[in-house]
């Protein structure tokens, strides 16, 4: 997260601005809100200064049964079916969706938690002031309507870069206790996701696709290497709380 104190005082009246009107929360270690368990794990990959937070729920509470599912952005119909399937399932068993709110499997996963009624957090890439991609706009709204978060390490009016994309991937699996990728390509970033989660010991699924399909490459290689547990449902997935060892 770039250091607040170097930033310009027109972009620093910005986060005043936003903090003052209500459109963001900034959440920092010492907050009582501040999810310590789940980004406990996080010092060797980078643990945030702090994080913006739009929305009305609570971030400790929703990540305490949260699962991440992302993967394509360039999916397919099946890869988003299966996608809003998972979401739809884990949201009614009571865990909230934690994604990335771009186009394909992230949008599928989301729609999924919504359609459930569940409550559903998605992690940008920029300020969360500014929804990414702009044809969202609705489905963020739909997130805040339903009790879900909108979070960033990004301050207000900071654009999305592709350095900002792969610095989120650490905090897509850090808010979970378990990823689940659906589609990924060779050199997917949903990739990073997995390896992330992997390295911080939580669970990490991959839903197996066709042996011909790019866009199921860099997942079926992740079941072949053994460095994701094979998924075909919702039910296959376990979700637990901070504090048991999954957590």
């Amino acid at each position: 997260m770039l250091n607040e104190v170097t930033r310009p005082d027109a972009l620093i009246n910005e986060d005043l601005c936003a903090l003052d009107n209500g459109t963001a929360r900034l959440l920092t270690p010492e907050d009582d809100d501040w999810p310590i368990v789940r980004l406990t794990g996080l010092a060797g990959q980078g643990t945030p200064l702090a994080l913006w937070v739009r929305g009305n729920g609570s971030l400790t509470d929703l990540t305490r049964a949260a699962v991440t599912i992302t993967g394509s952005r360039i999916s397919t119909e099946v890869g988003n079916h299966v996608a809003a399937d998972f979401s739809y399932g884990l949201a009614r068993r009571g865990a909230t969706i934690v994604s990335g709110g771009r186009v394909g499997i992230d949008q599928a996963a989301h729609h999924g938690a919504l359609t459930a009624e569940g409550a559903t957090v998605v992690v940008l890439a920029n300020g969360v002031d500014q929804p990414h991609p702009q044809q969202h706009t609705q489905l963020f709204q739909s997130v805040f309507d339903q009790g879900g978060l909108l979070v960033s390490e990004y301050s207000i009016g900071m654009r999305p870069t592709r350095t900002r994309f792969h610095a989120r991937c650490r905090l897509l699996a850090a808010l979970s206790s378990a990823t689940v990728i659906v589609e990924a390509g060779r050199r997917s970033g949903a990739l990073a996701v997995a390896h992330a989660a992997r390295e911080l010991g939580r669970r990490v699924y991959g839903v197996p696709g066709s042996v011909h399909s790019a866009a199921s490459v860099g997942v079926n290689e992740l079941l072949r290497a053994r460095t994701a547990e094979v998924a075909t449902s919702a039910e296959d997935i376990v979700v637990s709380k901070p504090g048991n060892a999954e957590a």
